[in-house]
């Protein structure tokens, strides 16, 4: 799909009509952090949380089209390969229920200086496994997705 490698065995889901969608990617650098961004203060959804790369899949989209469409609009890189599937699930907010699948990806691009979109993401962090708490920072007791997906992502497959 438009240059994105898939690696063997990765489970792609494919949206059913009517259904909301939530793709997150997990981008690693060379030392083997994570990539995490700040959300700001005024988001609706976890206001002042660190977060992963991601975003809903529009009407019309595949998830491979939204994946690579949230990097690029969130950081500037270009998605180049889905490495593996860190999970697929369920989550309501706000009344609403989204479907989620996250993935960890490499991607084309100066890792060392992503184009933010500083008024959503302020901040951004490169993270290790000593890092994870940070993860929880701002979170609502016993919400510990992103925690549970960057440590899934930093964990080597197997």
């Amino acid at each position: 799909m438009n240059g994105v490698e898939v690696a063997a065995g990765v489970r792609v889901p494919v949206p059913a009509e009517g259904e909301l969608w939530v793709v997150g990617a997990v981008v690693l650098d060379p030392a083997g952090r994570a990539f995490v961004q700040l959300r700001g203060p005024v988001r609706r959804l976890f206001p002042d949380t660190w977060d992963i790369v991601g975003g809903h899949v529009e009407a019309g989209e595949t998830v491979l089209g939204a994946l690579a469409r949230e990097v690029r609009e969130e950081t500037g890189w270009v998605l180049r390969r889905v490495v593996r599937g860190l999970g697929v699930g369920a989550w309501e907010a706000g009344g609403l229920l989204r479907h989620s699948v996250d993935f960890v990806v490499e991607v084309d691009g100066d890792l060392e200086r992503p184009a933010l979109e500083w008024d959503k993401h302020p901040r951004f962090a490169w993270v290790g496994v000593e890092d994870l708490p940070v993860l929880l920072v701002n979170r609502e007791p016993g919400d510990t997705v992103i925690h549970d997906i960057v440590a899934a992502a930093l964990r080597p497959p197997g």
